[in-house]
C-alpha cells in the first residue's frame, strides 16, 4: 500500500509564505503524477498545482506566480512553495500521487490546514 504523509501546514499571516511537503513511501518518478489540491467546506476539492513524470507543471489560475511546485525524488517528496499567501489561500491542503497504468488510482494523504489571517 502506497503511503502520502503531508506536513507543514499551519497558520500564517497574509503576505506571508509557508512551504509544505509531501512524501511518499515509493519513488516519486513511478507516479505519473503529484499534485496538491485544496479543499473548503462546503467545496469541492481543486487542484491547486501538479507536477507529472515528465516534469510539466500546471497551475490554478488563482496561485500562478505565487505557488511554485517542485520535488526531491533523493526524498520521494514534492513540495508547493507558497508565497504571497491570501486569505482565500485558507484551507486544508491534500497531497495527491497518481498512477496512470494499468488503470489510473489515486493516493491521498490526511491533508494538512492553511490558514491565512493576521
Amino acid at each position: 500500500q502506497v503511503q502520502v504523509v503531508e506536513s507543514g501546514g499551519g497558520l500564517v499571516q497574509p503576505g506571508g509564505s509557508l512551504r509544505l511537503s509531501c512524501v511518499t513511501s515509493r519513488n516519486i518518478f513511478s507516479f505519473y503524477s503529484m499534485g496538491w489540491y485544496r479543499q473548503t467546506p462546503g467545496k469541492q476539492r481543486e487542484l491547486v498545482a501538479v507536477i507529472t513524470v515528465g516534469g510539466t507543471t500546471n497551475y490554478l489560475d488563482s496561485v500562478k506566480g505565487r505557488f511554485t511546485i517542485s520535488r526531491d525524488s533523493a526524498k520521494n517528496t514534492v513540495y508547493p512553495q507558497m508565497n504571497s499567501l491570501k486569505a482565500d489561500d485558507t484551507a486544508v491542503y491534500y497531497c495527491n500521487a497518481r498512477v496512470s497504468a494499468p488503470s489510473v488510482r489515486d493516493y491521498w494523504g490526511q491533508g494538512t490546514q492553511v490558514t491565512v489571517s493576521s
